[in-house]
Parts: C-alpha cells; structure tokens; sequence
C-alpha cells in the first residue's frame, strides 16, 4: 500500500513539474512575441516617421568691424588707390553689416524644396546679377526642387549655389571670415538641373547642365554650361564650360590628427584671349580648446586682367584667423595680409603701395 502511494504522490508530482515547465515555456514565448511585436512597432513607428514630411527652418545673421593697419580708411580716397582688399563681402570699413540668412526646406522621403533668402550687403554681393526680370530676385540665393529618384541618385532643378571652391557664401560654413581670390572670381550660384550620384564606397558624381554663371532668374541668351564634379575620400575635381569659359578647381581636405585639419583649393580659370586666373591656397585650421580654435589660410594667386587693370598680376593672401564658439554664436578676430606684384593699394600718405594690411571682428550667429 505504501508502494502504491508513493507511485502515486510521484506521478502528481512529476504531473505538477511538467505543467509549470509547460507554463514557463507559454510565459517565455509570449514574451518573446511581445518583444518581436514590439520591435517590430518601433521599426514601423521609425520609419513612418522618416516617411513624414519635415518643414524646418535655420539661417544665420553676421555683422564685423574692419578697418585698414597701414591705409586710410576714408573710402573717398579710393579714387587714387584700393582701400580694401580686392576680394568678395568682407571689405567695407567700420562697423559694417553682413546678412540675414533664412533658409526654409520641404523634406519627403521622394523629394524636397529649398528657399534661401539673403538681405543685406553680403546677400546683394552673391546674388549680384539680379535682377534682370523681378525685383524680388535681389534676396534670392538659392530656389531648387529636388527628386530623389533613388537612395543613391537625386535630381535637382532650379537656382543652387556653385560646386566650385573651397569657400561658399554664408559664413557659417568658413572658417575664415575674409574670403579668398579664387572664391570671389569664381562662379557664386547657378541655375539649371542637376544629377548628383553617390555610392557606399564613397564615390560621388555630378553632372549638370546650366544657364550662364551667375545668371539665376532665367537663360537671356540660349546659351549653356556644363558642369561636372567627381569626389572620393573628401577630394572633389570639378569642372565648368560654357562659351568662351572654362574652369577646373580641386578642393579637399584631411585630418591630419584629431586637432588638426589641412584642406586645399587650386583652380584654373580661362576666359579667352589672355584674360582668366589661377591660384591655390592652403587651409590649416587647429582646435585649441573645446570652444576656441585658430587658423591660417595661405592663397597665391594669378590674375590675368580680371582682378587688377594689368595684363598679369601676383598676389598673395595670408590670413589669420581665431574662431571663439558660445552656444550658438561664433566671434572671429582675423588679420588679413594681401600684397600685389602692382602698387594697386595705398598707403597712409596716400602713396601708391603694393600691399595692404586689415583687422576684422566678426560676430555670426546661426540657428
């Protein structure tokens, strides 16, 4: 009899360790599909998400003080001489405005659009060649649609700014605050449509066909560019023809540590019948601290009756430059030294002279 009660307590009891270890597997696996199920909502939720439209809005404003070392700074006296340096946006004396820079795109997973609007000095020196047909055109820097026809092909279409230089027209995206020769003789912006191609190894390339430079609002002659771009490893060759110019530019840059970066531009600009520039510059910029960096730019250039009223000229920019960050605000203190193989500029006497330092304090916030 006890036989038996033991065989049976054993049978409960063997019975009663199978359902729980039944119930542990039942609880294991609905967790399991809990987690798969949420996992899987999360990816859904991700990606209807990055399905959705976006509408942002960012820009920037800038404002500096510049004023001559060894030069008058009275603009009147340039009727004998330059008074400033022969180059783009940052060459008025005083307390002097840059732009405002508001910046609104349209973001879907197949496409977009770009409006990019520019008031003040800076904004009229880029866009320079409007208006020819509306009033308006003067605060346009770029107007484009885009298509993304695949994860790895875009067609743009509309008014975009250069893929030439090293440099570009909103200061938030320069080191230095001045610019360069080659940038401000080269193209600013373009319109026209655009295929950009890029792959998981790191080629990319553009292709373009494009009114006239610098002309934005429409093409006033029939005439075409071509334009063209091939990048690898954060080096771009670039190239642009048209009737009766051409230009090729290489630009690029490395890490040469984790503080220090080199970057390069040269370029080649042919106009015809002797007129055109050449040049290359170097770009080295260190990180000094978390907030406060420093720079040198380096630029020799080649002019060739397009900057300076001579049939060939020299000159040399070298420009230092600090960068302080606060939160959303940049402070640029920069030294500028430019010199001329001609007596274009003057001096304090009001002497011809060949070269020309300046001193600017630039202030550009970005949001």
């Amino acid at each position: 009899m006890r036989l038996i009660k033991t065989l049976i307590l054993m049978l409960v009891m063997g019975v009663s360790f199978q359902a729980m270890a039944q119930s542990t597997d039942a609880v294991a696996t609905t967790d399991k599909e809990v987690a798969v199920k949420t996992d899987t909502e999360e990816a859904t939720a991700e990606e209807e998400e990055d399905e959705e439209p976006k509408l942002t809005f960012s820009g920037s404003v800038d404002t500096y003080f510049r004023t001559n070392l060894n030069a008058p700074n009275d603009i009147s006296k340039g009727d004998v001489g330059i008074v400033a340096p022969a180059t783009s946006f940052a060459n008025l004396p005083g307390f002097s405005l840059g732009m405002i820079n508001l910046i609104a795109s349209y973001e879907t997973a197949k496409g977009g659009v770009v409006a990019d609007m520019v008031f003040g000095p800076r904004g009229s020196d880029a866009v320079f060649a409007s208006p020819l047909y509306s009033n308006s055109a003067q605060i346009v820097n770029q107007l484009y649609a885009y298509w993304n026809v695949s994860p790895s092909a875009t067609i743009t279409m509309g008014n975009f700014n250069t893929f030439l230089g090293y440099e570009v027209i909103s200061p938030t995206a320069n080191f230095n605050y001045s610019t360069s020769y080659m940038f401000s003789y080269g193209p600013f912006s373009h319109t026209g449509i655009k295929l950009d191609i890029t792959d998981e190894s790191g080629f990319s390339f553009m292709a373009a066909v494009l009114n006239p430079t610098d002309i934005t609002e429409f093409n006033p002659t029939g005439d075409y560019f071509f334009g063209v771009q091939a990048g690898y490893g954060g080096f771009y060759l670039n190239g642009l023809f048209g009737d009766g110019y051409s230009q090729v530019d290489l630009t690029g840059g490395v890490d040469v540590s984790e503080d220090f970066y080199l970057g390069i531009n040269a370029t080649f600009a042919d106009a015809g019948e002797d007129v055109g520039f050449s040049g290359v510059a170097l770009y080295a910029q260190l990180a000094a601290s978390e907030d406060f960096e420093i720079g040198a730019r380096l630029e020799l250039f080649q002019d060739e009756a397009v900057v300076f009223p001579f049939e060939e000229a020299n000159a040399t920019d070298i420009t230092l430059t600090g960068k302080y960050t606060t939160g959303n605000l940049t402070i640029i203190p920069e030294l500028r030294f430019d010199t001329v193989s001609e007596d274009v500029f003057v001096d304090g006497d009001l002497a011809p002279s060949g070269s020309l330092a300046s001193f600017i304090l630039a202030f550009v916030y970005g949001f």
